[in-house]
């Protein structure tokens, strides 16, 4: 089967990156080193292809109340130009996805959903459509097609971001300047034309990050999006900007305890279990899964996600790799590598709820050896 592409493969064929499989999609891992990728967007800014990324608007005067039974956060906390995470899930409680919504305007919902489930998402979006009560009141996009998207993340994207995306908002959150823009905020600039010249496409900024860092995500048609990312690596000089790939988001990621769908997150594994109840609103009312999730939050736990921090010196833990507590194995790692801001081997897995308290202590099998590990409270990793 061949695999997809986004509209920045010559681009990054152009700029060495290694490309790898993920989810279908043909991606660079990496263009110098993890490490170096990693520890430039903790110190300075990093720029990443999200253009796998899927995209869906939903809108219209039934919108709201369809997310809501939909989703497990309460959308109506959003006033035009916020976002917020949440999750989809199926009955029994088990997680279908985890995505970003956004409110454009007052009938307007943006989500951005995972790569490696967008046909499933989709599909399930138009099934609850179909079933719901206000579906003559909504209607569903699906633009993950003619839309695609690059996160620029780091401390120092403050320095030139603005370059990119001047003057005041058009649109979503009535904001100054890009740099106004709060976290989990969207506002839409006109853009450059790929000369540099003004007035070019609409495009979406919103400040939301998946690094532990402060940092944008540009949402542009796909058409354009190699323009954007090309003008973004010219001016951002000043920030030493610099291409990374999917091994630094990762990392980054799994040192702040970011779930990622497939390895924190599955079907037969819920927000709760994950340690996402904060996302989970039941005083909205009724919403797909409701009632399994609240017996979870009562305590009908089956597992717990826990962070570790290896004690002794060790290879990297690895997604896969059996936890031993007591001479006894009790769960699995789903997350797991070297942080490079640490200097030490670091992960997330799960394990009986009685055994899921910072400071216990674990065992990582790894290739056949058991190495000390200790429970952690999150994130993993804090800025100084």
């Amino acid at each position: 089967m061949s695999l997809l592409r986004t509209p920045l493969y010559s681009a990054h064929q152009r700029l060495g990156g290694k490309l790898i499989e993920f989810g279908g999609w043909e991606m660079p891992v990496q263009y110098s080193s993890i490490v170096d990728e990693h520890l430039c967007v903790r110190r300075a800014a990093g720029i990443f292809d999200i253009c796998h990324m899927g995209e869906v608007f939903v809108t219209g005067p039934g919108a709201e109340a369809y997310l809501n039974e939909t989703l497990t956060n309460d959308v109506r906390k959003l006033a035009v130009g916020q976002g917020q995470y949440s999750q989809m899930c199926r009955e029994d409680g088990g997680t279908v996805d985890d995505l970003y919504v956004y409110r454009l305007a007052p009938l307007e919902f943006f989500l951005i959903i995972n790569a490696s489930r967008i046909a499933v998402d989709v599909a399930w979006l138009q099934e609850r459509l179909c079933a719901s009560a206000h579906r003559s009141g909504v209607i569903f996009e699906n633009a993950s097609d003619r839309l695609a998207a690059v996160a620029i993340q780091g401390p120092r994207v403050v320095e030139f971001i603005e370059s990119l995306f001047p003057g005041p908002s058009q649109a979503g959150t009535p904001a100054a300047s890009v740099l106004a823009l709060k976290k989990n905020e969207i506002g839409l600039w006109t853009s450059f034309n790929t000369d540099g010249t003004a007035p070019g496409p609409k495009i979406w900024v919103a400040r939301t990050g998946y690094t532990g860092e402060d940092g944008f995500e540009v949402v542009a048609p796909a058409e354009v999006i190699e323009g954007v990312w090309n003008r973004a690596l010219a001016v951002g000089h000043v920030g030493c900007l610099q291409p990374c790939g999917l091994g630094a988001r990762d990392t980054l990621r799994t040192e702040v305890c970011y779930p990622l769908y497939g390895h924190e997150l599955d079907e037969t594994t819920s927000p709760i279990e994950a340690g996402l109840g904060f996302f989970v609103s039941f005083d909205k009312g009724e919403f797909l899964g409701r009632a399994a999730l609240l017996a979870q939050k009562n305590g009908a736990w089956k597992k717990r996600s826990v962070a570790f921090r290896m004690t002794d010196k060790s290879p990297p833990p690895r997604p896969g790799y059996p936890i031993w507590a007591d001479g006894q194995a009790v769960g699995t790692v789903v997350s797991g590598t070297q942080s490079p801001s640490l200097n030490v081997g670091i992960g997330l897995g799960y394990v009986p709820p009685a055994l899921a308290v910072p400071g216990g202590k674990l065992e990582i099998e790894i290739r056949g050896r058991r190495f000390a590990a200790e429970i952690v409270k999150k994130p993993i990793y804090r800025k100084a």
